[in-house]
């Protein structure tokens, strides 16, 4: 009995146990069958699948899933605006897998990312995979972490189409002010490649010209600055220099006449003020603020800020990083608590509650964070320094302030009773600077602060030698250039964009050829110095380089001609205010206050009122600046934007003579040229002499200045003027490219070569370019390894084609979605069959040329038409316009 009685006590405790656990998962275990759970990247899928087991299959959507078609805008004007969304070819695999394992499921979640973007890409998934949006499960999680996602799924929501909507009016909107604008420049302006115009993307453009003007405008304006050296004894009894500054003067001999002044005076202290200060941190992180600390800190573009923070996101490593909420968890806090107290002591915590600046921030959202602030830095090399710059941060944030202790000393001159100003700081605690210091943009830091140091003991009327007294000129500086990073700060001042934006826009202002990130040399400058010591003055005249600038953002030529275009004839699109209003509306749609089709109806008609009127009316686009007249011939020399972009030209298409013409160099401008540096541009293609029985000359191309011998062009280094450049220097250049691109190997009888190029390291054989990974030794590659680069290429290559046409230019390939063609650099689609089906990689194979060349002349006409047919080519030349003229008129 006694053991029965055990038994049943053992089993009770079991069962007990059970129910317990049953009981605490009961929401998540009543989901035994097989559920789909469906993300936007691969990467989040496998961190999601980990945590959530056998029970979830996790998918990846790889982003949207439909887009609006591109006929007539996708938008049905006359309907209220109603989109007309299509699945594009390349992800029509996708949606069949997902709809196949939707079928097989007993229940499909929806887990996209918790922003606009990510609500949409829900709501699409419901539409394509005929689910219902009122009662599909909607989950969202600010980390991916066990915890997050658990809670997530045992508190699902559906999908909230206020968001959508939201998404879907600024999908429209862009989309309408694109397909509007861009016409209405093509008709107005000719150039070799078609041009675009955007909402957000012609602001940011307009900042970037307009500072560009700002400074182009700008005068240096000199003044003298008065600093003296002094001696005095430290603590320690050492005799050590500081610095103190007097008056500043505008003109050279006010600046010399106060020295003179000084020649014998005694120098005393006259008054000491001693203050406290503090210094407090920023906040944790949002998108804007880490691509601007990202990019001060390491030099990272907004776009590989945002790559680097997606793949932290995604492995789990930190929490949302699209966000403008400066919030955190308590759970976020008690972390930080607990790191900073058990690293550092009480002393240094202190828990802050900050305030979002932008009123349409979420609050229900937080900050850029650590998912586990116990976990300091990670393994990956490439994320890394983002994520320790991430965590100081976060930490940073709920830290002590640092407690400052500033000095003010009076110095006063004897002969003349003028006062010079010594400050020093003293740290006297740490706080939160034990962890981090925020860096700033270079505009923000004042002069002050620069010269800012440490000072020895000091008392009232205390006599102190001097060193030396200078007066030295200095030049009144513009506003600097913007960065990538600088520009997001200022977008987000003026309410432009949100965090989801910010990148892409910054990316496409660069693709479009509106705006270049480059770096700029500085010039050299002579500025003047008035010294004093000994109770002599001398004066030196030394150089400084100024001007220099590295990554910043510069119009092009068609930038600033395209902004002046679109501010002439639409003033609404271009100003920083209506584009800011665009975006509270969307705020309000978002919010359920407003209706989508309300707020594009309102924008609509007004604009398409300005598009018609300067289709009708507006002057072609000429962004042309008169430079004076050619004094051998008379005629007018101009620059302006041509078909291939900015360039001079002298004569006029009306003289009998043709016009000549030269393309300006790479970091010329329109509105900057002079006309000396415009006649030196027609002193190039430039013979020097002959080489090897070749003969060598000097020129300007696409990608800069180069030497060129016979058919063999050879990049002259940046800094030098090929107009500067000697036949001696020349062979010199075409030695050094010889030695570089000697034969480093043979394989299979035909010479290896390596080079580098825009993409990295590479290797060369049998006309084949083969990029060389990083985990080879490209300084010494043995014969294995080229052996081994090479033979990997060519198995690739001999999967990459089902068939080629060299001579013809014309190729199949196996591509990811499928076969398609390569037509030259063009890559197009194969087309359905009849029976609109899809061509398959077996019957690529047995199609002939000519039915290949058929398919090539639908999307391409005239492709294969020969040079000869001039007629033909004007003819198409008319069409072109036609088609143009056309598309405004309709509604």
């Amino acid at each position: 009995m006694q053991v029965c009685a055990g038994i049943n006590l053992l089993i009770s405790c079991l069962y007990t146990k059970l129910a317990r656990q049953v009981a605490y998962y009961k929401p998540f275990n009543q989901r035994m069958a097989k559920n789909l759970l469906i993300v936007e990247s691969p990467a989040k899928a496998k961190t999601i699948e980990k945590i959530l087991g056998k029970d979830f299959e996790v998918k990846s959507c790889y982003g949207h899933i439909r887009d609006l078609e591109k006929d007539e805008m996708g938008i049905d004007v006359k309907n209220n605006y109603q989109p007309r969304y299509i699945v594009p070819e390349e992800k029509e695999r996708v949606v069949k897998e997902l709809r196949a394992l939707a079928k097989k499921s007993d229940e499909v979640w929806l887990a996209t990312d918790e922003d606009r973007e990510g609500e949409a890409i829900s709501w699409h998934l419901c539409e394509v995979l005929d689910l219902d949006p009122v009662t599909t499960k909607r989950i969202v999680f600010h980390e991916i972490t066990k915890p997050a996602i658990v809670k997530a799924v045992n508190t699902p929501r559906t999908v909230d189409m206020n968001l959508v909507n939201a998404q879907q009016a600024r999908r429209i909107l862009d989309r309408i002010v694109g397909f509007e604008l861009s016409p209405v420049l093509w008709r107005k302006m000719s150039m070799k490649n078609n041009l675009s115009a955007g909402r957000v993307q012609s602001v940011a453009v307009r900042l970037i010209a307009e500072r560009e003007r700002e400074i182009n405008a700008f005068t240096a304006v000199s003044s003298f600055k008065i600093e003296g050296v002094f001696t005095a004894k430290d603590t320690t009894g050492k005799q050590v220099t500081f610095g103190a500054e007097g008056k500043k003067y505008n003109q050279a001999e006010d600046a010399e006449k106060f020295l003179q002044s000084c020649i014998g005076a005694d120098y005393t202290v006259t008054d000491i003020q001693v203050k406290p200060g503090k210094k407090s941190p920023s906040a944790p992180f949002t998108t804007s603020t880490l691509q601007q600390e990202a990019s001060r800190k390491f030099g990272y573009s907004v776009s590989r800020t945002m790559l680097l923070a997606q793949k932290l996101y995604e492995s789990g490593y930190i929490s949302y990083m699209r966000t403008d909420s400066v919030n955190l968890s308590e759970t976020a806090m008690d972390g930080i608590r607990n790191q900073v107290t058990s690293q550092y002591g009480e002393r240094y915590f202190q828990p802050r509650k900050y305030k979002n600046k932008n009123e349409s921030a979420q609050e229900a959202h937080e900050a850029i964070r650590p998912t586990y602030m116990e976990n300091s830095t990670v393994d990956d090399p490439d994320t890394k320094r983002l994520y320790e710059l991430i965590w100081k941060r976060t930490m940073a944030s709920q830290m002590a302030d640092a407690e400052l202790e500033k000095t003010i000393a009076k110095i006063q001159v004897s002969t003349n009773k003028e006062e010079l100003t010594a400050s020093g700081e003293v740290l006297k605690f740490e706080g939160f600077l034990k962890v981090y210091r925020e860096d700033r943009d270079e505009e923000d830091i004042t002069e002050e602060e620069q010269n800012e140091g440490m000072l020895p003991p000091l008392s009232v009327k205390q006599q102190l030698p001097l060193r030396e007294m200078k007066a030295i000129e200095r030049f009144s500086r513009p506003l600097p250039r913007y960065t990538e990073a600088s520009l997001v700060k200022k977008l987000e001042e003026l309410g432009i964009g949100r965090p989801s934006t910010y990148a892409p826009t910054i990316s496409t202002i660069q693709k479009r050829g509106y705006v270049e990130k480059r770096d700029k040399d500085g010039v050299k400058r002579d500025f003047r110095i008035f010294r004093l010591a000994d109770n002599a003055i001398t004066k030196i005249t030394e150089q400084e380089n100024t001007g220099a600038e590295k990554s910043k953002l510069f119009p092009s030529d068609l930038g600033l001609v395209v902004t002046d275009f679109l501010k002439q004839y639409f003033d609404d699109i271009m100003d920083y205010g209506f584009t800011a209003r665009v975006e509270e509306e969307f705020d309000e749609v978002a919010a359920g206050k407003l209706k989508w089709n309300t707020m594009i109806n309102d924008f609509y008609i007004p604009f398409k009122k300005d598009v018609d009127n300067t289709i009708e009316n507006a002057e072609r686009i000429k962004g042309e600046r008169e430079l004076g007249i050619e004094a051998e011939s008379g005629k007018k020399i101009v620059a302006r934007m041509g078909r291939y972009g900015p360039m001079v030209q002298i004569g006029d298409v009306n003289d009998e003579e043709k016009p000549r013409f030269a393309s300006l160099k790479k970091d010329q401008s329109i509105e900057t040229i002079t006309l000396e540096e415009a006649m030196q541009l027609f002193q190039l293609p430039r013979t020097l002499g002959e080489y090897e029985g070749q003969e060598v000359a000097v020129n300007i191309g696409r990608f800069g200045p180069y030497v060129k011998l016979g058919e063999q062009f050879i990049s002259i280094p940046r800094g030098e003027d090929p107009l500067e450049v000697s036949l001696d220097r020349a062979i010199e250049l075409i030695k050094e490219k010889q030695t570089a691109d000697a034969p480093i190997s043979t394989y299979e009888n035909k010479p290896v070569t390596k080079g580098k190029g825009r993409f990295g390291p590479f290797i060369k054989w049998n006309d084949m370019f083969i990029n060389v990974p990083r985990r080879y030794n490209f300084d010494a590659l043995s014969a294995s390894d080229i052996k081994e680069l090479i033979d990997a290429k060519v198995s690739k290559e001999a999967n990459r084609y089902i068939q080629n046409w060299p001579d013809e230019k014309i190729s199949i390939e196996n591509g990811r979605w499928g076969p398609f063609l390569r037509f030259g650099k063009k890559m197009l689609k194969l087309g359905k069959k009849a029976d609109d089906s899809k061509y398959t990689a077996e019957e690529m194979a047995a199609v002939s040329l000519e039915d290949v060349k058929k398919m090539i002349e639908l999307q391409v006409p005239n492709a294969f038409a020969k040079k000869g047919k001039a007629p033909a080519k004007k003819a198409a030349a008319k069409k072109a316009p036609a088609k143009k003229k056309a598309a405004p008129k309709k509604k």
